[in-house]
């Protein structure tokens, strides 16, 4: 059955979902947070417990895509599986999300970081294909940590 339902990514985070859609919302541009929705009164179910103040559902758009979000506790961790793509304009938008994203120095390596709440990103120039069609430009972007284009390019 073909229809029209839409997909969206959802974060898990451990507690602090509020703090990082406001974060995520002052890097991109056209970016809002939607909705917010607290836990209930513990006292309605086990799961509740502890999480007073937190977020039981949380909307939030970035550049136009629509993500939803929640604190679930320390029962799952965001993993490199899984990672959002960013393809920028130039070496300029490159550097200014690279700047804002990467807080895991460990987890650099080639246009992938890690930020400070564990979501892995690729902050990727637009046009990336054509920039590692000969093995040198390979090899040159299997050195790098942020991409240089320049240095792709010259590869």
């Amino acid at each position: 059955m073909a229809g029209t339902a839409s997909i969206h990514p959802f974060l898990w985070f451990v507690d602090n979902a509020q703090e990082a859609m406001e974060y995520y919302v002052s890097v991109f541009p056209n970016s809002s947070i939607d909705k917010l929705t607290p836990y209930p009164d513990e006292s309605l179910s086990e799961h509740f417990v502890g999480m007073t103040g937190k977020v039981l559902h949380g909307e939030f758009t970035l550049n136009g895509t629509r993500f939803g979000c929640l604190d679930g506790g320390p029962e799952f961790r965001f993993n490199e599986s899984v990672s959002f793509m960013i393809e920028c304009a130039d070496q300029a938008e490159i550097d200014h999300y690279w700047q804002a994203l990467s807080a895991v120095p460990e987890a650099e390596a080639c246009g992938w970081c890690k930020d400070q709440f564990g979501v892995s990103w690729q902050v990727v120039p637009a046009g990336l294909d054509v920039l590692q069609q000969r093995p040198a430009q390979i090899q040159a972007l299997m050195h790098m940590k942020k991409i240089v284009i320049a240095e792709l390019e010259s590869a």
